[in-house]
């Protein structure tokens, strides 16, 4: 199985769009949940390797103290950067991974974190050719384009409510089951 990270699209999700802010380090992701995370634990694996991929935009700076921290739970931080500045380097090399990845690596697992559609067509063409994929993301905010490959098998995977990945609840307007809602959570 392959964990593709968009580390950029994560951040900015979680900044911009959930805390109006850029988050502190406790509000963060907890990346070896991530990493511990098994979408299809249920069903059998033809492969039990795992391999985290985490995509990095280094054309600026880089806090080298996440990359170690990364780096000693597990994950590989691929640092990318361009000299064209209009290059989406880490969308690049996501997009890269996942096509060699559709045309080496038949049956593999994949689990990219993200919510843009700029994978779309990898990821269309990795469902049609039998491989499970699922999408790690904040699910109000992933693409409806990526959200309508679900009846071609795509499984989503909501890096709070599914993963359990931080720490602290996040303040965020979701669809509940009244069975499952908790008033004690809100009063």
């Amino acid at each position: 199985m392959y964990f593709l990270i968009d580390g950029e699209n994560l951040d900015a999700t979680l900044g911009v769009n959930i805390l109006g802010r850029a988050p502190r380090g406790e509000e963060r992701p907890r990346w070896d949940r991530v990493l511990d995370f098994d979408p299809w634990r249920d069903e059998p694996s033809e492969d039990d390797s795992l391999s985290g991929l985490f995509f990095l935009n280094a054309t600026q700076k880089i806090a080298t103290s996440f990359v170690q921290a990364l780096t000693a739970i597990g994950w590989r931080p691929l640092l990318l950067t361009s000299e064209d500045p209009e290059v989406k380097v880490v969308d690049r090399g996501i997009q890269r991974t996942l096509e060699a990845i559709a045309q080496t690596k038949p049956g593999t697992d994949i689990v990219l974190g993200s919510h843009d559609a700029d994978y779309l067509p990898q990821i269309e063409e990795l469902l049609a050719a039998g491989h499970r994929v699922a999408v790690l993301c904040f699910r109000e905010f992933l693409s409806t384009s990526l959200a309508a490959l679900q009846d071609q098998g795509l499984t989503i995977i909501d890096l709070e409510y599914d993963v359990h990945a931080f720490n602290q609840p996040l303040s965020r307007i979701h669809v509940m089951d009244v069975e499952e809602f908790d008033p004690l959570e809100f009063i």
